[in-house]
């Protein structure tokens, strides 16, 4: 069976590094006119470490471990690193035969390098030094025309907000290049530097308009445009290993790496099974990303006010979504649960459990604004959940499970409400929702989902960042070729969703109105 089209002379394995915001894995793609099929060669963690900062003052000192500096959040990339060449090893061992490999992470930060150095540990996204930097951008460029010009979502830990926030700290001034996370790691596989179309379109500095970045708002912005690096498309080449590289994981010389859509948004979305204009998508996990792919970015005001970002996607699509906070609600309400537990039955929280008491929960709960910045930093988010009730004149959920249903029911009504405007500004009817992604392992959520957008929601496939990587690969590669469609077909060929439809009834819940 040749399912769309999509099987090219051959089949083959290539490897992907798919890093997430909370963890990371390599994951081997055997792919033929059979279908794609995954095998998870490495897992590891993803977590951020703390470090003492600077004052703030441009001067770039550290208070004394006495004083009042600033505590950093930044990226372990040399763990990463570590943790990702360790499992290229594996790979390599397990298929000497790999075709290529190809880098994916999360979008918006990236490393500083000095001649190919880089100069320290990149911030996380969720560091709070962007704030200054969202002040400074919009001193020069006011929101409206950023937005024009760039076409995205305000959010504050957007790169060039990050990197206005660098240049007032001191920080950009020794840097003569800065890549993005995938781009960084390309760099030490290859030492090529290029910037990946998909993820360049998440940074605040590239035209929709034309795909190439925006010099003239760089140069407003004291931003110095030698510091960006080339732009390629996914299914690149960037040539062969380092000779240190593939000794260290014992790979052959000719071994080289291929760019995918590696902001893992763009490459998940090559993964969802849409047909037709009617379908939706929703990529949960860490961030819940909504929306709609679309042949041309949409840039009126009403797009903006609605808070809408366009991105780019594989193929030149367009990715028009919204970000909305996702299971990161979850994980931290469990961390925060396994630090104050009096017992030990209570700090082991089994999240199994409490999804089980959630879907019985009867009681109607609280539904918050799960795109509230207060949800955005790491912290104690059942407290915080409480205080956005008590604010807004809604009863706080009782216990944990309660919490838990509210966190679900938020998330889901914030996918319908995100749904529905994007209905509104694209002109297009969803019926079909795809939820890709570890959220759709969540039966509770899906069905929630399900009843508040009223629309038949196909949730899979879970490990859709890695299948669309692995995709892009194998067509540079040869092993199939066609549109997106196509490859989109070999995904349904090896794989069936689980449906949910909506429920004509469903448990109340509490809101204000």
């Amino acid at each position: 069976m040749n399912p769309g089209g999509s099987t090219g002379a051959g089949g083959g394995v290539v490897a992907a590094v798919d890093l997430g915001a909370t963890s990371g894995r390599v994951v081997l793609g055997h792919v033929d006119r059979h279908g794609v099929r995954l095998q998870h060669v490495a897992r590891f963690a993803n977590e951020p470490v703390t470090l003492p900062e600077g004052r703030g003052d441009g001067e770039g000192a550290v208070e004394s471990a006495g004083g009042a500096g600033r505590v950093g959040l930044h990226w372990d990339v040399l763990g990463l690193w570590r943790s990702a060449t360790a499992g290229l090893a594996q790979a390599v061992r397990d298929e000497p035969g790999v075709a290529s490999i190809g880098v994916d992470s999360w979008a918006v930060d990236y490393g500083l390098l000095r001649d190919g150095r880089l100069l320290g540990a990149p911030h996380h996204y969720r560091d709070e030094r962007s704030a200054a930097g969202v002040e400074a951008v919009h001193a020069v460029v006011p929101p409206a025309e950023l937005f024009a010009r760039t076409g995205l979502q305000h959010l504050p830990f957007n790169t060039v907000f990050q990197l206005a926030a660098d240049r007032a700290a001191g920080v950009l001034a020794p840097a003569n290049r800065a890549l993005l996370v995938p781009d960084l790691f390309s760099w030490w596989l290859t030492g090529v530097a290029a910037t990946e179309r998909t993820n360049a379109s998440t940074t605040g500095l590239l035209s929709p308009a034309t795909g190439e970045w925006d010099v003239e708002l760089m140069s407003r912005l004291g931003l110095t445009p030698e510091l960006f690096a080339p732009l390629v498309d996914p299914g690149a080449s960037l040539g062969p290993l380092l000779p240190s590289v593939a000794a260290a994981i014992g790979a052959p010389a000719s071994l080289g790496v291929t760019t995918v859509g590696s902001h893992d948004t763009a490459s998940a979305v090559v993964a969802v099974p849409l047909t037709g204009d009617d379908a939706a998508y929703v990529s949960s996990g860490t961030w819940s990303l909504v929306g709609l792919e679309l042949p041309s970015p949409l840039l009126g005001e009403d797009v903006r006010a609605a808070g809408f970002t366009n991105e780019g996607g594989v193929d030149g699509r367009v990715r028009f979504l919204k970000n909305v906070s996702g299971l990161w609600l979850l994980s931290e309400s469990m961390r925060a649960w396994s630090r104050s537990g009096t017992s030990a039955a209570e700090r082991s929280s089994d999240l199994a459990s409490l999804l089980a008491e959630a879907a019985a929960v009867t009681r109607p709960v609280a539904v918050f604004d799960a795109t509230d910045e207060r949800f955005t930093p790491p912290g104690d988010m059942p407290a915080r959940i409480e205080a956005w009730c008590v604010e807004h004149d809604v009863e706080p959920p009782r216990g944990r499970a309660e919490t838990v249903r509210s966190i679900l029911e938020s998330l889901a009504a914030a996918y319908a409400a995100t749904l529905r405007d994007a209905e509104r500004l694209s002109g297009r009817a969803v019926r079909t929702v795809h939820v890709v992604g570890g959220g759709s392992q969540n039966e509770l959520l899906c069905q929630l989902t399900a009843d508040r957008t009223g629309c038949t929601v196909l949730a899979g496939p879970v490990e859709a960042t890695a299948l669309g990587n692995v995709l892009v690969q194998a067509r540079a590669a040869g092993f199939v070729r066609g549109s997106l469609e196509s490859l989109r077909a070999l995904v349904r060929h090896s794989s069936s969703p689980v449906r949910y439809e909506p429920r004509t009834t469903a448990a109340p819940t509490s809101q204000r109105g």
